[in-house]
């Protein structure tokens, strides 16, 4: 009642709208929901509603849990509520990841809120928890994340990525968190339903890394989300080169910007993946080599476009496997450091053009042109 009395004493004076009762009541409600998940309370989050995807979330190493409600639509004693979470892996995100969430909200005959239940909101890709209770395995320099995976699959996993960090940091240096979180569903649906895409956008692919380009020291961890079923296709050495190439996002994702391309961004990840491992080019750029006996060596370098994970299989491949080629060319002709000094530099231009033309002026004492030409010649003597 003193609340209520309060509000209509605000609006009866004139000092503005009156405070939105049920949003600070909903934002309490989620308050304490928070402090249960990071207090491991199973009864305090019983307390607060629904108890679906407590026991899901209880192997995730959490630092932060917490709620911001944006709005509130009620309907008697019914709510959707809008609201942010924010959470964060402790020792790997630096700050919190954040998430669109829409729960269902219902009001008892005392006027208290409980939650009925917790989504994504709209297009919002879902949590590893909303798809089943988390199976959580520690590395040296790993987190492995997985649903419907056994241990001995998660250890698997937690070791070609501890494999691939110090391989990592050999090729671009040790300015990096050097730790790596890793999500493994169940399958490629789980996959998709982690990035909030259709399936048919990921079939094939093994593995991606999510993050913001151009991060700051203050952004969140990537994480590198496996594909299941393509993954499982590999063998040993592939698996190793495709965590491997991924950790390499995770490394080089501050100096990756909306000025780098994707063939320079991708091809510099395989290079790093396959780097040391004695892979030849005809054997690992098949369908670039199969291109080039036919004669017909590529006009020029792959677009963004080229890199779509909608286009068919061989092309897809050819891109990557160009791109790969152009890196191993600058690692060959120009030196490693070379190599990522330039990836570094057209990182650091800001926007797309002129990035690579200043980059390899500056660089590599080249023009786009004359790259061109090499990366050609190139290509027939490696796999013609």
């Amino acid at each position: 009642m003193l609340l209520v009395s309060l509000l209509v004493s605000l609006v009866a004076c004139g000092r503005g709208p009156a405070v939105d009762g049920a949003r600070a009541e909903v934002q309490a409600l989620l308050d304490r929901r928070a402090d249960a998940v990071l207090g491991e309370d199973a009864a305090a989050y019983a307390r607060t509603g629904t108890r679906a995807g407590y026991d899901s979330l209880r192997e995730v190493p959490l630092a932060d849990w917490s709620y911001r409600v944006n709005a509130v639509h009620r309907t008697g004693d019914t709510a959707t509520v809008d609201a942010d979470l924010g959470y964060r892996v402790e020792g790997y995100d630096r700050a919190p990841v954040t998430t669109a969430r829409t729960l269902r909200l219902s009001r008892d005959e005392d006027g208290r809120w409980t939650v009925v239940s917790d989504r994504p909101a709209g297009k919002s890709g879902r949590q590893l928890w909303d798809q089943g209770a988390v199976r959580a395995v520690h590395g040296e320099r790993s987190l492995v994340l997985g649903v419907g995976q056994t241990d001995v699959k998660l250890r698997d996993y937690a070791a070609l990525t501890d494999r691939a960090v110090p391989a990592v940091s050999d090729a671009w240096g040790p300015g990096w968190a050097r730790r790596v979180v890793v999500l493994v569903p169940g399958s490629l649906e789980g996959m998709a339903g982690l990035l909030g895409s259709p399936a048919s956008s990921y079939r094939g692919i093994a593995a991606v890394t999510t993050g913001e380009t151009g991060a700051g020291p203050r952004a969140p961890a990537d994480r590198v989300v496996v594909n299941p079923d393509a993954f499982g296709l590999l063998g040993g050495s592939g698996r190793q080169v495709v965590v491997t190439h991924e950790t390499t996002h995770v490394a080089t994702r501050a100096h990756t910007t909306a000025a780098t391309p994707l063939w320079l961004s991708e091809g510099f990840a395989d290079w790093v993946g396959y780097r040391g491992g004695g892979h030849v080019p005809a054997e690992a750029a098949p369908e670039l080599a199969r291109t080039v006996r036919h004669g017909e060596v590529p006009s020029g370098l792959p677009t963004d476009d080229d890199f779509g994970f909608t286009a068919d299989a061989d092309s897809l491949a050819r891109a990557y496997e160009s791109g790969w080629m152009a890196c191993r060319l600058v690692a060959e002709q120009w030196g490693e450091e070379r190599l990522g000094a330039f990836y570094r530099a057209v990182g650091a231009h800001g926007q797309r053009d002129g990035a690579v033309e200043d980059a390899m002026r500056r660089v590599l004492g080249t023009t786009p042109e004359d790259f061109t030409m090499r990366w050609q010649g190139y290509l027939r003597e490696q796999l013609g």
